[in-house]
């Protein structure tokens, strides 16, 4: 479950518990940050570190919104560590991208660190440890791996063997037993046989000295600052991994928490919290089982290891009946669309009960005559994920629970994967249940969780309504370092006319950014428009000799990001991913260009099943749901921009309902400076003056 970033080995001594001092003596304006490390004194990072200790001292929520600049995260860290020490209580720390967990890592905790050993008064917390909390299916299972070498050929084929032999040489050398320090990466169902997220890696089985998982558990569990992702977090919340009954915390016993970049919480939160299942997934659990590869003599897998061959023509018939089912998804139902949102119950036949049942029913009767340990596990582990595909796929024929809503997607490369999905349509009982109802300290911050003036629509939507909220505002001058235009001829976006917005764009887009000398950041709402637009504009980049990327074409957004950074007047087109979380500081990023305001698509289906209920209790999902999400994720891409004091950049909308439609004012008024200017493709010339 996770990866530790400190050494392994003893108890730590136990020592008298110190006493926190207060946030003013570390963030006040004559402080130790300011004083000792010579940082530069913010009165909004005092006033949120401040509120940040109360509500970890107290166990109570908080919503606190600090602007770019504020330095949330030592106004967090700082109190997060002292409390972590002084009682002994885990700290949580969630982040959403994998950027901002690496800065904490290996920037934020380390200033800590250091100023924890310049001041007399904090040595007592300057040992502090901490963990980087990894998915257990990242790590390699000791007891696993000696099993499916004593039955490699029972299990894989020839050169599935070969890449199990390469596994057991790098468990020799690794000391972290982590799947991102194996070079190259193994065959998915090799490492699915390994890995530690397989039902034989368990305390009876595995021991710290044999099993990297179980090692990394015992540093954790020792750890005062345990650092994780939002994903990995509400996988784990779903699962029911909570301490149980009335004992405080959210994951372990008397936790607390900071999640951070907390405006995809609802987002990430209503993806985790219901059902997914595929075609793929199930043809892989399938097959662990037995396999008749066509280039081999002999079937391998599970059945095979222990001698029940025979049993191997139910699983064949399980397979085939999966076949029937997800064929028949994808020519009924999917023919000629990627999603579907189900209405109606019952809305495919029940081909794969019988088939599914009667093979679970058989391997019962398999484990009960098996002597206990690791390979009566394996079989056990493989029979309670067919148990789980069988009541997932019936709770999804059947629509089974009301306040979620269900569909069915092509995923994959080639849109060939026939997936299940499933939602809450509403998630904030989840994250009431799950985070604010578990008697312990929760801090939700972000540089943008006000739709507006307030953090009630953001509080409200995760289950906290009057919860305890803050707002202060970036440190930055943005009137004198951010330029503002609107274009006012912009065509209102309409499906008839979208080849010729595309245009317009492709115009508008290329004129601003051969006229900005670094680099420029188009936000798109839609791949099919960007796409258009792509092929409009990019001979004409290349002519200018400037770099042109794409999200999805040229590279992970990782990747893009760092070419934007050190090529320096790259333009970099992006969707839904890239208006959130980006960071490049300096002339390397002097423009951002958005091209619709971001509302949500309305046809998603969750975001479907949201607006149909708001209405039938009353409300207008306009009002109350699509323009509270558009604001906040408009000022999340305008927050591209202005990354350090001394940056300076223009901002140009492209969407000229912030000007014709009533509901425009809104946008304008979160932009963080009173003033901007009208363009147009007639005046552009004259007007736009980029820094």
């Amino acid at each position: 479950m996770i990866g530790l970033q400190d050494g392994y080995g003893s108890e730590p001594p136990e020592a008298a518990l110190p006493e926190p001092p207060p946030a003013e003596a570390v963030f006040g304006e004559s402080g130790w940050l300011a004083h000792a490390l010579r940082l530069e004194h913010r009165p909004q990072q005092a006033a949120m570190a401040d509120a940040v200790q109360e509500a970890f001292a107290e166990n109570t929520p908080l919503f606190f919104e600090a602007g770019t600049g504020v330095g949330k995260s030592l106004a967090y860290l700082i109190p997060g560590i002292f409390e972590a020490v002084a009682k002994e209580r885990p700290f949580l720390v969630s982040t959403h991208t994998i950027a901002l967990q690496e800065q904490i890592l290996k920037k934020d905790l380390e200033i800590c660190r250091h100023l924890f050993q310049t001041i007399p008064e904090l040595a007592p917390f300057r040992d502090f440890r901490t963990a980087l909390m990894v998915g257990r299916s990242n790590y390699l299972c000791g007891t696993r791996l000696a099993l499916a070498m004593e039955s490699r050929r029972d299990l894989f084929s020839e050169s599935a063997e070969r890449e199990l032999q390469r596994i057991v040489d790098w468990s020799m050398e690794t000391e972290t037993g982590l799947l991102q320090e194996l070079p190259l990466p193994p065959e998915g169902e090799i490492w699915d046989a390994v890995n530690a997220d397989g039902p034989a890696c368990n305390p009876r089985n595995c021991k710290p000295d044999t099993c990297f998982y179980r090692r990394a558990r015992i540093r954790m569990e020792r750890a005062h600052v345990v650092v994780v992702n939002h994903s990995l977090l509400f996988s784990l919340l779903a699962a029911g991994l909570q301490p149980r009954g009335k004992t405080p915390g959210i994951l372990r016993a008397n936790d607390f928490a900071v999640l951070d970049e907390a405006h995809t919480v609802p987002a990430v939160a209503t993806d985790h919290f219901g059902e997914r299942l595929s075609s793929f997934g199930l043809r892989r659990a399938l097959q662990r089982l037995y396999h008749q590869d066509a280039r081999r003599k002999k079937p391998s897998g599970l059945i095979v290891r222990n001698g029940w061959n025979r049993d191997g023509l139910l699983v064949q018939r399980a397979q085939a009946a999966a076949d029937q089912f997800f064929d028949h998804i994808r020519e009924a139902l999917l023919h000629t669309k990627t999603v579907v949102r189900l209405h109606e119950r019952n809305w495919a036949p029940p081909l794969l009960d019988e088939p599914l049942a009667e093979l679970i029913t058989r391997l019962g009767s398999r484990i009960e005559q098996m002597e206990e340990g690791a390979a009566c596990d394996e079989v056990t582990g493989a029979r309670n994920l067919l148990k789980t595909y069988l009541q997932s796929i019936r709770n999804c024929v059947e629509l089974a629970n009301p306040d979620e809503v269900y569909w069915l997607e092509r995923t994959g490369r080639q849109k060939n994967i026939v997936t299940l999905r499933s939602a809450p349509i509403d998630v904030a009982p989840h994250l009431r249940d799950a985070l604010f109802a578990r008697q312990t300290g929760v801090v939700l911050t972000s540089a943008t969780l006000a739709a507006g003036k307030n953090l009630d629509s953001f509080m409200a939507s995760v289950g906290a309504t009057g919860a305890p909220g803050r707002i202060v505002t970036s440190p930055f001058d943005f009137a004198r370092n951010m330029r503002v235009y609107v274009a006012e001829d912009a065509p209102l976006p309409t499906r008839d006319t979208a080849r010729l917005d595309s245009a317009y764009l492709a115009d508008m887009i290329t004129f601003c950014a051969k006229a900005c000398a670094g680099g420029s950041l188009v936000l798109f709402t839609s791949y099919a428009e960007m796409n258009r637009v792509c092929g409009l504009v990019e001979e004409d980049f290349a002519r200018a000799g400037r770099p042109f990327l794409m999200q999805g074409r040229d590279g992970s957004r990782t990747d893009l990001v760092e070419r934007m950074r050190q090529q320096g007047n790259t333009i970099l087109f992006g969707t839904d991913s890239f208006w959130t979380g980006i960071d490049v500081s300096g002339p390397a990023l002097s423009q951002v260009i958005i091209t619709r305001l971001p509302f949500e698509n309305p046809s998603e289906p969750v975001a479907q099943a949201k607006a149909e209920r708001c209405e039938a209790e009353g409300g207008s999902p306009f009002t109350e749901l699509m323009l509270p999400a558009a604001l906040m994720k408009f000022r999340q891409g305008i927050g591209r921009l202005i990354r350090t004091r001394n940056d300076c950049g223009t901002i140009v909308i492209l969407d000229a309902r912030v000007l014709r439609k009533a509901y425009g004012r809104a946008f304008l008024d979160v932009l963080p400076v009173d003033n901007w200017t009208r363009l147009s493709r007639a005046n552009r010339s004259s007007r736009f003056e980029p820094f």
